[in-house]
């Protein structure tokens, strides 16, 4: 089930997720949490398979697309945003700035590194009731957020940058992983959002939602397709 079907299924059981337009926003995430608690579900805002069974998805899957579950909005809304380029010029993008507005994050040019910000973006917008990083601009600051997992799809993932000693990281989500690097989708990875290579020796931990189903994934093998990346600044 894609987010677009399951805003037609709420709709249809009559419960208003907004405009049908397969964005997993905050009028989606009510109409999700008003159907839980109409059933007697854990109340997360989050479509996981008892939710879908309970609204009657026929294609509710153990082995479902680990990039494309609602089990995962977060990572749905990281996905949509690939290609998201800051302004190259003195002003900024104002897409950008307005996630900072929108989390009352003090932000006002996007030539700051925004790749903390793009992950606050991303979690804030579909776990609204999950608990940031004090200064989440602050890549190593998501070292502490949420719980301990282990990489897979959609965990939020730390590195170094620099050094580790510098105190300079970089933040992002999983998506895959080779013999040498984590393939992660991040913004502020050559000024954009998209998906780059990191080495391994740069990683640090990975962290899950607390406010999310648990996570039940494992490592995702793909090719060594690409350079490293080189500028996340």
């Amino acid at each position: 089930m894609t987010t677009l079907e399951l805003q037609k299924a709420l709709k249809a059981r009559g419960f208003d997720p907004g405009d049908i337009d397969g964005a997993m926003g905050r009028n989606t995430i009510a109409a999700i949490r008003a159907f839980q608690a109409s059933v007697g579900l854990d109340v997360d805002g989050v479509a996981g398979p008892d939710t879908l069974g309970k609204l009657g998805a026929s294609e509710v899957k153990a082995a479902a697309d680990p990039l494309s579950s609602l089990s995962t909005p977060w990572f749905t809304e990281a996905q949509r945003a690939i290609g998201v380029h800051e302004d190259t010029s003195p002003a900024s993008n104002p897409l950008i700035i307005g996630w900072a507005k929108r989390l009352r994050i003090a932000y006002n040019n996007d030539e700051t590194p925004w790749c903390g910000l793009f992950v606050a973006h991303c979690i804030g917008l579909t776990l609204p009731g999950e608990p940031l990083p004090i200064n989440p601009l602050g890549a190593r600051n998501w070292s502490q957020f949420g719980v301990a997992c282990t990489p897979q799809p959609g965990a939020v993932m730390t590195f170094w940058r620099e050094s580790r000693a510098s105190g300079k990281g970089h933040v992002g989500f999983y998506v895959g992983e080779d013999a040498s690097a984590f393939h992660i989708l991040g913004g502020n990875q050559g000024d954009a959002v998209n998906v780059k290579r990191f080495p391994r020796d740069r990683f640090l931990v990975a962290r899950w939602p607390k406010t999310a189903p648990p996570p039940t994934g494992g490592p995702r093998r793909l090719q060594a397709d690409g350079s490293f990346s080189t500028n996340e600044q």
